[in-house]
C-alpha cells in the first residue's frame, strides 16, 4: 500500500471511529492530526492499523458495529417525540411491544414507506422501557423535556404555588474542612455540620469537591479529580465515630495503637499530611471493622443487617472494587511495587480470572474490610445530604463528577472493555497553555457505550446522584468531544474524539429527573458554538465566573449574568478574590515555570502584573457603580489584605443567575487557591485546610459579615430590599423567600 493510500485509508478509518482528522486551534488556524497520532489513538481504541491486514480487520469490526441492520442494546429518545429506528433493521408490518417502566405496555405494527425509517409513536412516559421486535429486545431511554431544575427543587420544598427566589449556596473542598477529632482530614461529619449551619443561614446548596474513591494503599495519590473509581467513595473522609459512636471509635484507636497526640498534631497542621494521616485513619477503621466482624456480624445486629444489605445492592461492582484495593496493596508490597494493574501478573489483570477469585477467597476478611469502608462512606455522605435537606435546603449537596479516572485504578481494571486504554484526556494547546494539557486520566470508549447500551455511563451517573441534590459535571464539553493523547506523548500530539452528545445529554436528563437532582455543567474554556444553548435547552446549568464575565475590559453588570447558569466569584482552579487582587496567582505560575518567555524580550511577569492592575481598576469601578464599594473611596492597594472580598462576593450574589455559590476560601478572605493547574508538588494542591473548624465558621465576625452581604445581594437580585433577610442570616435562622425569579416550565418529576 502506497504512503498516500495508507494515509487516506487511515484518515477514513479514524473518521469512522469518531476521531477528528482536522481541527481548529485557539488562533482559528486549521490543523491536521499527524498519521502517527491517528494510528496510535486507533490502536488505543481497539482498532489496530499497523498494516493492511489490521486495517481490513478494524474496518470490518466498525462495519459490523455500525451496520444499519443491527439494533443496538439501547436507544435514547426525547419526551413526546417520534422514535426512529433504522429502516433495514425492522420490516414494515412487523409487530412490536413496548413494556413501560411503570408496568403498562403498548403494542403495534411498524408501517413505513419502503426504505423510510421505521417510526414508533412518541412516548409521554420518561424512563427505561423495553421494546420487543420479534425476538429482539432493546431498551428505549426516554428523556424528560429537561433536567430537574432549581425551580423544581424549590417547589418540591415549598409547594407548587411557591415563588422561586434567587438562591445561594457554599462551595467547599471536603478534605479541607476542620473538625475536632477528624484525624487531620476533612470528613463527612464535618460536611454534615457545614450543611446544617449553612442551611440555618439561608443557604440552599452546598457544592462539594469530588468524593470519588481513591487508592487506599497509595496515600500520596490524593487529587480528587484523578480517582481510582467514579462508582465508589473516598474512604479517607470516613468519620470512625459516625456509625458506631465515639466510644467505639476511641477503643478502636486504642486497639490500633494510635496516639491521640499524633492525631492532634495532624489536625493542627495547615496542610494535610496525606501519607501519615490516611494510614492512621485506616488503622483505626480496621480495628473498628475487626470488632464488628467478630461480634456484630455473627449476632445479626442492625448494623450487620445494614451492611449486608449494602453489599447486596453493591453486588459485583462493589466486590470488584474491594478486591482491587486488596490486590493493589499486595502488589505495592512486592519488589518494584507495581502501581499499575497492567504491570501485575497476567492472571491478576483480569477481574474474572480464577486467580483473582482464589486471591479474594484467601483474603476474604481484607476484601470485606474494604466493602465495610464503602458502607461507612455511603452512610456518612447520605447523612450529610439528609441533614442538609432536613435543615431546609432545597438542593442540598451538589456532588462533583470528575471528567475521568486514573487508568491504573479499580474502575479501569474492573471495566477494561468499557474504558479507553493507554490514552490520557486533556486539552490542545491554547493561548493560555501553549503546551496543551494531558491530565493522566482515561474515560469511557464511545464504541463501548454504544455496544453495551451505555451501562457504564448510566452506573456512573447513578453513583453521582446517589447522595446528592445536584451534580456538577466537570468539563462538560467532553459530552461532545474529548482531546485524547496517546500515553507517553506530549499533549500537543492528540486528537479530538467525538462522543454521542444527544444520547449522553438525554441520559443525564433522565437520571436527573429520576433522582430529583439538578445538573450543573462546567462549561469553561474553548466552548464549541451552540453547545451552551443545547445544554440549556435540556435544563443543564452552565457556570459563570466573575473573572471571565467581561464586555471588553469592563466587568459584566450583575443584572446581565445568564439566567440559566450558576454564578461564582472563582473556582478551585482559579485564584481567590484576595489572591487575584494581589496577583499571587501570577507569581505562583512564574515560580513553577509556567510563564513563557516573550519573543520581544519584555518581562512577561511584569506585563501580567500591569494587566492585572488595569483589571483591578475595572473591578473597583464595577463595584462602585453597583454600590458594593464606596463611590468616593480610592482603589485599595494590591495586597491580599486590601482585597475587596466583601464587595466582590456581593457583586456576584446580585447577579441574575438563579444560583450563586460562594467558595469558603472567599468567605474567609483567604489568598491561596486549592489547586494550581499544571503543578504537582510545586504547589500544595488539594492539601490546604481551613483555618477554622466548621462549627466556628459562622461565629467568625468577618465570615458572618460576608454571609450577610451575600444574603442582602440575593435579595437585591430578586428586586427587593429587606433588612429582615440579613437579620435572619445573622441570627442563624432560615430566611424567608426574598422574591421571585423566572423558572423553567413546570413538569412534575415523579419517577
Amino acid at each position: 500500500m502506497s504512503t498516500a493510500r495508507r494515509s487516506e485509508t487511515l484518515a477514513q478509518l479514524a473518521q469512522r471511529a469518531g476521531f477528528a482528522v482536522e481541527w481548529t486551534d485557539a488562533r482559528g488556524i486549521a490543523q491536521r492530526v499527524p498519521d502517527s497520532t491517528l494510528a496510535a489513538l486507533l490502536e488505543c481504541a481497539g482498532l489496530p492499523c499497523a498494516n493492511a491486514t489490521q486495517m481490513r480487520h478494524s474496518t470490518s469490526a466498525l462495519n459490523a458495529e455500525q451496520s444499519s441492520r443491527r439494533l443496538p442494546p439501547l436507544i435514547t429518545a426525547e419526551f413526546e417525540s417520534a422514535i426512529e429506528l433504522p429502516a433495514s433493521a425492522v420490516r414494515t408490518g412487523s409487530h412490536y411491544r413496548i413494556d413501560l417502566e411503570n408496568g403498562g405496555h403498548i403494542e403495534g405494527r411498524f408501517t413505513a414507506p419502503r426504505d423510510a425509517p421505521a417510526l414508533l409513536a412518541p412516548l409521554s412516559e420518561p424512563g427505561y422501557h423495553t421494546l420487543t421486535v420479534h425476538d429482539h429486545r432493546l431498551t428505549i431511554a426516554v428523556a424528560p423535556p429537561r433536567c430537574h431544575t432549581l425551580g423544581d427543587a424549590w417547589r418540591a420544598l415549598h409547594g407548587d404555588a411557591a415563588r422561586v427566589p434567587p438562591i445561594w449556596g457554599i462551595a467547599a473542598q471536603l478534605y479541607g474542612l476542620r473538625r475536632n477529632g477528624d484525624g487531620g482530614i476533612g470528613d463527612y461529619s464535618a460536611l454534615a455540620t457545614l450543611a446544617t449551619q449553612s442551611a440555618q443561614r439561608g443557604a440552599h446548596a452546598l457544592a462539594v469537591s469530588p468524593t470519588h474513591a481513591m487508592f487506599s494503599a497509595d496515600p500520596g495519590h490524593f487529587s480528587p479529580y484523578s480517582p481510582s473509581s467514579r462508582l465508589w467513595l473516598n474512604v479517607a473522609h470516613v468519620d470512625p465515630a459516625a456509625v458506631f459512636g465515639p466510644q467505639a471509635a476511641h477503643e478502636a484507636m486504642r486497639e490500633a495503637a494510635q496516639s491521640s497526640d499524633t492525631s492532634r498534631e495532624l489536625e493542627a497542621l495547615p496542610l494535610i499530611d496525606w501519607t501519615r494521616a490516611l494510614p492512621l485513619k485506616l488503622a483505626t477503621l480496621r480495628a473498628l471493622f475487626d470488632r464488628f466482624d467478630d461480634t456484630e456480624r455473627a449476632s445479626d445486629s442492625p448494623h450487620a443487617k445494614a451492611f449486608e444489605a449494602f453489599c447486596a445492592r453493591g453486588g459485583e461492582a462493589l466486590e470488584d472494587h474491594a478486591r482491587f484495593e486488596v490486590l493493589h496493596a499486595a502488589m505495592l508490597k512486592e519488589p518494584g511495587g507495581a502501581r499499575h494493574w497492567r504491570d501485575w501478573p497476567a492472571p491478576l489483570r483480569d477481574p474474572r480470572s480464577e486467580d483473582v477469585a482464589r486471591f479474594a477467597a484467601t483474603h476474604r476478611r481484607d476484601v470485606d474490610f474494604h466493602r465495610f469502608l464503602q458502607w461507612l462512606a455511603a452512610e456518612g455522605l447520605a447523612r450529610a445530604q439528609r441533614e442538609a435537606r432536613e435543615a431546609g435546603m432545597a438542593v442540598g449537596l451538589v456532588a462533583d463528577l470528575a471528567v475521568g479516572c486514573d487508568g491504573a485504578g479499580s474502575q479501569a481494571w474492573a471495566q477494561p472493555d468499557d474504558m479507553l486504554q493507554r490514552v490520557s484526556v486533556g486539552a490542545p494547546p491554547d493561548l493560555f497553555n501553549q503546551a496543551g494539557q494531558s491530565w493522566g486520566l482515561t474515560t469511557f470508549s464511545p464504541r463501548a457505550m454504544h455496544n453495551t447500551g451505555f451501562r457504564a455511563f448510566i452506573a456512573m451517573l447513578r453513583a453521582a446522584f446517589a447522595h446528592a441534590g445536584g451534580v456538577r459535571i466537570d468539563h462538560i464539553l467532553g459530552l461532545r468531544r474529548l482531546w485524547l493523547v496517546p500515553e507517553g506523548e506530549s499533549a500537543q500530539h492528540g486528537a479530538y474524539l467525538r462522543y454521542p452528545f444527544d444520547d449522553l445529554v438525554r441520559l443525564i436528563a433522565l437520571e436527573s429527573w429520576r433522582h430529583r437532582a439538578i445538573v450543573i455543567g462546567e462549561d469553561l474554556g474553548t466552548v464549541p458554538p451552540g453547545l451552551r444553548e443545547r445544554l440549556a435547552a435540556h435544563g443543564l446549568y452552565g457556570i459563570r465566573v466573575l473573572w471571565f464575565e467581561r464586555e471588553g475590559s469592563a466587568f459584566l453588570a450583575p443584572g446581565r449574568y445568564a439566567t440559566n447558569c450558576v454564578a461564582t466569584a472563582t473556582t478551585h482552579d482559579l485564584p481567590t478574590v484576595a489572591g487575584w487582587w494581589s496577583g499571587s496567582d501570577i507569581d505562583w505560575r512564574n515560580r513553577i515555570g509556567q510563564t513563557l518567555a516573550r519573543a520581544d524580550g519584555r518581562d512577561p511577569v511584569a506585563l501580567e502584573h500591569t494587566q492585572r492592575a488595569a483589571d483591578r481598576a475595572a473591578l473597583w469601578l464595577a463595584l462602585q457603580d453597583t454600590g458594593f464599594a464606596p463611590r468616593d473611596a480610592a482603589e485599595p492597594g494590591p495586597s491580599a489584605e486590601n482585597a475587596p472580598v466583601d464587595g466582590a462576593l456581593g457583586y456576584v450574589a446580585a447577579s441574575a443567575s438563579p444560583l450563586v455559590t460562594c467558595p469558603l476560601e472567599d468567605l474567609l478572605g483567604l489568598a491561596d487557591q486549592p489547586n494550581l493547574p499544571g503543578s504537582i508538588d510545586e504547589h500544595p494542591n488539594w492539601r490546604r485546610r481551613l483555618p477554622l473548624p466548621v462549627d466556628a465558621l459562622f461565629d467568625d465576625p468577618a465570615f458572618a459579615a460576608r454571609v450577610r452581604t451575600v444574603v442582602r445581594a440575593r435579595a437585591l437580585a430578586a428586586g427587593i430590599e429587606t433588612e429582615a433577610v440579613a437579620a435572619t442570616a445573622a441570627a442563624g435562622g432560615t430566611s424567608a423567600s426574598p422574591g421571585d425569579t423566572p423558572a423553567a416550565p413546570s413538569m412534575r418529576s415523579e419517577p
